[in-house]
């Protein structure tokens, strides 16, 4: 029988929803938070070990996560799609919401590529307490070099591309259905202009996130605010990016719950999935519209400090 008690199942669910969409990782947390508590937690809430439970608990709380981004972007996610069926069964990408599908497609698939090949490796390797502290530190002066060239970009250009509605089919419908979209629909139109090879740099970021430590959201975040992006626009994109790799991930491996990894500890993954769920859906909820108006600093200041702060507590403990 598994080890999991219902205080770790719910700190770490909690815990999962929030961190996995703000740009602080939440694998890295994951794997840090039972290293400086020690003791219990850190002998039952092991990723490294080949057959580990707490890495079937964990792909319980990804599954719960990416439900959540789907009913928080429930409508989008139907227009992507239409447009995604629509597209194959016309062979024609005119439309935004056509283009937008395909940039989602193919920006997907350099990580799921990787997270095949390369996760066991990472995870084996490196997902020991001070590479992953390391790494978190490492985020946080991304997240800042990331912001930073953001804001010289916006001195030396204030209009930038991102803030201009794509181009529509001339006329009077037209026009009008550009004046009633609606502020995601109008986002949406902005993300549907980025180029092909743009959109796949921005995906492909997301390698970066195999690395514990690393953010998913912080890394393709810092991708499209280096190519052009606004706040807004970049944790939008993001967050879109993020919804079928999470859950892809979540369901190659959610057959371990039912087997002998999930005994002992089913309520408990119950639990710390409907926290988790709860956590993204607030989560996303909230970034959406901070970053409307502020940057990625305090998430980069934050990693920083705790990554330091772990390495030195590991280290003189």
């Amino acid at each position: 029988m598994s080890n999991l008690s219902w205080l770790e199942a719910i700190v770490i669910g909690g815990l999962q929803g929030v961190a996995e969409l703000f740009p602080v990782s939440s694998l890295g947390h994951s794997i840090l938070i039972p290293a400086v508590i020690g003791g219990s937690w850190a002998r039952d809430l092991d990723v490294t070990s080949p057959e580990s439970p707490y890495l079937a608990f964990v792909v319980g709380l990804h599954v719960a996560t990416a439900l959540a981004l789907v009913i928080y972007f429930w409508k989008d996610w139907v227009r992507i799609v239409r447009g995604l069926v629509t597209s194959i069964a016309r062979r024609e990408v005119t439309e935004p919401d056509q283009r937008l599908a395909w940039m989602l497609v193919l920006a997907t698939i350099p990580v799921g590529l990787a997270g095949l090949l390369l996760e066991k490796v990472f995870r084996t390797y490196l997902s020991h307490p001070i590479p992953t502290a390391a790494f978190l530190a490492l985020n946080g002066v991304l997240l800042l070099v990331g912001d930073q060239l953001r804001r010289r970009a916006d001195a030396r250009e204030p209009e930038m591309a991102t803030e201009v509605l794509p181009v529509v089919p001339s006329g009077r419908a037209a026009h009008r259905a550009v004046a009633e979209a609606t502020p995601e629909e109008a986002a949406d139109r902005r993300l549907a202009q980025i180029p092909i090879g743009r959109a796949v740099f921005i995906g492909a970021a997301q390698i970066a996130a195999l690395a514990p430590g690393i953010s998913r959201s912080g890394a393709t975040m810092v991708a499209g605010l280096t190519r052009g992006l606004s706040h807004a626009d970049a944790a939008r994109f993001s967050f879109l990016l993020a919804t079928p790799v999470i859950m892809a991930a979540g369901l190659l491996k959610v057959g371990d719950l039912a087997g002998p990894l999930g005994d002992g500890i089913r309520p408990q993954i119950l639990v710390g999935s409907l926290l988790s769920g709860v956590g993204a859906y607030v989560s996303v909820r909230f970034l959406t519209r901070y970053f409307e108006t502020r940057s990625l600093r305090p998430f980069g200041i934050y990693c920083i400090v705790a990554g330091l702060a772990c390495i030195i507590w590991l280290l003189v403990r």
